[in-house]
């Protein structure tokens, strides 16, 4: 199940088994978007991808429908379209939910996929606010409007952005996780465990001296060292990787390497960093499960807390992510982490 923001909601009788978007002031009309568990980032389609929820895919229009209902009672407050930062005249907008009947609940940041180009902050897993957590779905730039580092300094100014207004949506401004999927995994992962880099920071929005600190990190299939991912990939992987990792990082990896170690989780690790869980497939052929255990190896050589969820024959994303016993691992964790308090 995803979420979608209550603004223009519309839904039809085709048959299809779509969900639409919601209509809103820059995205015009609802379209019919299939939900649709392939991943392959390469394909002009990625736009539309939708993972499928916790309940499964949607397969009839009739359960479309019920799954919009579902989504709008679990956001009993929805906010679309904040806009929490401007670089030059375009503004960089988020969408809040909040669930319902929970007091100063957690917030999650979820950072959607694409390839680092392709995507939107529409329709994100619902399964945080059935679960209790604010989430928040942010936008930023993607790599074919600028490269590597403006979507990172883009996410930290969204969280900078949240954290200054907790008190007026009423979540927890010192209790806040990231999550993302694929290359909003990777992503996720590198705002993470960068708590207080200048150099990945940036200067955007009005909340400069707020922190874009977060507390836990769940990522789903993401990569953490772009040095190796392409030695690790299978043929397929490559022609994948290979050119959104040029668009990525200005050129290909081993042309500018020390970029490419800046964008990669794995090599700031250091102590300081917040508790961590992977979820990965064996069988991923976009991004090698190797991207998980280096990440995790990492964590582990600093004495941090870090988990590895092996999601056993599990390509590049798909359902079994989203299934009640992984689910409830990730579930577990956050309460853990963003509840407790504690490792």
């Amino acid at each position: 199940m995803y979420l979608a923001p209550r603004v223009g909601l519309k839904c039809c009788g085709n048959g299809t088994g779509a969900l639409l978007e919601p209509a809103s002031a820059n995205r015009g009309e609802a379209i019919p978007r299939r939900w649709d568990t392939n991943t392959n980032e390469n394909e002009p389609t990625m736009k539309a991808r939708r993972f499928a929820g916790p309940r499964g895919p949607v397969r009839s229009a009739g359960v479309a429908v019920l799954s919009m209902i579902w989504a709008a009672s679990a956001a009993a407050g929805t906010h679309a379209d904040l806009t929490y930062a401007k670089v030059g005249d375009t503004e960089l907008k988020l969408d809040l939910y909040m669930p319902d009947g929970v007091d100063s609940p957690p917030l999650v940041v979820w950072i959607h996929g694409g390839a680092w180009r392709f995507g939107s902050k529409a329709n994100p897993p619902a399964s945080f606010v059935d679960s209790g957590f604010a989430l928040a779905s942010v936008e930023f730039r993607q790599s074919t409007e600028a490269p590597f580092p403006a979507m990172v300094h883009d996410i930290k100014a969204a969280i900078r952005y949240l954290r200054a207004n907790a008190d007026t949506y009423g979540y927890r401004a010192d209790r806040i996780g990231i999550s993302g999927a694929s290359s909003g995994g990777h992503l996720a992962a590198l705002v993470g465990v960068t708590n207080g880099v200048a150099e990945l920071e940036g200067t955007l929005g009005e909340h400069t001296d707020a922190s874009s600190d977060v507390q836990a990190i769940l990522v789903y299939f993401g990569a953490s060292n772009l040095t190796s991912i392409l030695d690790q990939s299978t043929p397929r992987g490559i022609e994948i990787r290979r050119p959104a990792l040029e668009q990525l990082l200005g050129g290909a990896p081993e042309d500018v390497p020390d970029v490419a170690r800046l964008a990669s989780p794995v090599f700031h690790v250091d102590p300081s960093d917040p508790p961590l869980l992977l979820l990965h497939g064996d069988q991923d052929p976009q991004m090698p499960i190797n991207q998980a255990h280096e990440l995790q190896g990492a964590y582990k050589a600093a004495g941090l807390d870090a988990e590895l969820d092996v999601v056993h024959g599990a390509g590049h994303g798909g359902a079994d992510f989203y299934n009640e016993e992984h689910w409830a691992r990730a579930e577990a964790f956050l309460r853990r982490v963003l509840l407790a308090g504690g490792s």
